[in-house]
């Protein structure tokens, strides 16, 4: 392994987050409260940075076990250092609470461990929903949109950060593909921020829920969510971009080539938009007699479907006390997720739509044995590696929900909380249901399980392999590493 080119990598990111520290630190000066806790914060993240930047390695090539050891040490430094604004400002004094909460931020889960924010200062309220943002697309994307590709080799990063079964790069140069992402990422968080001012919400509010939106995130600066603006207009708006930020990053690309023929042709797409909208339409029917009027029945319906689906987690009425089969489409939700190549969780659609195609050429085949079935996906025929690949990641995926809620049982809540709890962690969400619900959190649940709950929350944003692989013993050429030492 390149120790010196993963430690330089690492180096290179903590001092990205360091520099992102500006932004709650401009708001906390805006609003005249204490600089101290981001400088502190920045001050230890610069004294990590700085010798690995030292130590730039003669050989910069990485391959994808160092992409995948990157990836996964990078998003635990960077929840472990952006957790100290929280700790170091007193909003929130133990540190497993404040890792929780970022861990949280970072993998746009949502989840959270506050009971009241709106008392927050503004600085930190301003990080937690840019912790959002930043997490959304991947700071290693940013790193590659910002400084030359490692030697070329820069699309392991790339591959190991990015959400679905395939991965792969918008133009020729990787650079430019990170750049397009971030544009158009950027582009929708603006254009959000803008209609929400027009609806009449507040700048801070405007920014703080853009940042949500945009990375699925969920995190608000108001107590009761969106609910508490009491807003008509600014919901539909939220729960369009949600619904829109779940889409794969792709579609909006070919938008602006003009392919709309493609983009029609798209399978992902419309299975994606097909799900949202009969499930809408069965919440609605559902729900019908809970609500005066038809539009205040869709828009509720609509809005808690895109917040589940696209794994927003933003709230604007309480579903534990919806009818269970509204509950019960909200959890299968849950576990298909928005699109791949998007900012959402979940298993991602196109991974649905494999598995299904896979047992249906499995049952082909056993009624026709000689018959040659292949599972194709928009016109292409899908590899068997690929399928292997799935079939693999739903394995480790069911394996660890198991494991982890049989854990979670030892803090004594039930079964619903503990296994939505899992849901909600695993595929990036925030809210499940009882406990957990969307006007609860995670504050009771013990340290130990908060920080089996960060490690289900990172394993379900770097999609299980990235974490796997940094903790398996068999990644690490300890000899290697100590002959390093020795130079």
């Amino acid at each position: 392994m390149n120790y010196r080119m993963v430690g330089y990598l690492l180096g290179i990111i903590l001092f990205i987050e360091a520099a992102l520290l500006a932004v709650p630190m401009l708001t906390a000066w805006i609003y005249g409260e204490t600089l101290l806790p981001f400088l502190f914060a920045a001050l230890l993240l610069l004294l990590a940075a700085i010798p690995a930047l030292f130590c730039k390695p003669t050989e910069n090539r990485i391959y994808a076990k160092e992409g995948f050891v990157v990836v996964g040490a990078a998003w635990l430094l960077l929840s472990a250092f952006g957790a100290l604004p929280f700790v170091f400002s007193g909003a929130i004094p133990h540190y497993i609470d404040a890792f929780f909460e970022t861990v949280s931020g970072f993998t746009t889960t949502g989840a959270t461990v506050l009971t009241e924010i709106e008392s927050l200062p503004r600085g930190i309220l301003l990080w937690r929903s840019f912790t959002h943002w930043i997490g959304g697309m991947g700071v290693l994307v940013f790193m590659l949109a910002i400084l030359p590709s490692a030697g070329g080799q820069a699309i392991h990063l790339l591959r190991a950060e990015t959400t679905g079964p395939t991965k792969g790069k918008l133009v020729p140069k990787l650079r430019h593909t990170a750049l397009i992402l971030y544009a158009l990422y950027f582009a929708l968080t603006v254009l959000q921020t803008v209609l929400l001012l027009l609806a009449g919400l507040p700048l801070f509010d405007a920014v703080t829920t853009a940042f949500g939106t945009a990375g699925t995130g969920g995190f608000s600066v108001r107590n009761a969510s969106i609910a508490a603006y009491n807003n008509p207009a600014a919901e539909w708006i939220v729960a369009t971009f949600m619904l829109l930020f779940g889409v794969n990053f792709n579609i909006y690309f070919l938008l602006l080539l003009r392919r709309v023929r493609t983009v029609l042709r798209n399978a992902e797409l419309r299975v994606y938009l097909l799900i949202a909208g009969t499930a809408t339409l069965l919440v609605a029917l559902n729900t019908a007699r809970l609500f005066q009027g038809v539009e205040p029945c869709l828009r509720t319906a609509f809005f808690q479907v895109t917040t589940i689906m696209s794994t927003t987690g933003f709230v604007t009425t309480d579903y534990n006390l919806w009818p269970d089969l509204s509950k019960t489409i909200l959890v299968t939700l849950m576990i298909i997720g928005g699109c791949a190549g998007s900012t959402a969780g979940g298993l991602k659609v196109s991974r649905v739509m494999l598995i299904v195609k896979n047992m249906a050429r499995e049952v082909k085949h056993i009624i026709k044995p000689r018959s040659v079935n292949v599972v194709k996906q928009d016109g292409d025929a899908v590899s068997v590696d690929t399928l292997h690949h799935v079939s693999n990641y739903v394995t480790i995926y069911v394996f660890i929900i198991i494991v982890t809620t049989l854990l979670l049982s030892i803090d004594g809540f039930g079964l619903e909380t503990n296994l939505t709890a899992t849901l909600a962690c695993i595929n990036n969400i925030g809210p499940g249901l009882g406990m957990v619900g969307p006007v609860g959190n995670f504050a009771a649940f013990s340290y130990v399980s908060k920080i089996l709950l960060s490690l289900n929350m990172l394993i379900g944003r770097l999609e299980i392999l990235p974490l796997l692989i940094f903790f398996t013993p068999a990644t690490w050429n300890f000899k290697g590493f100590r002959r390093l030492h020795k130079a």
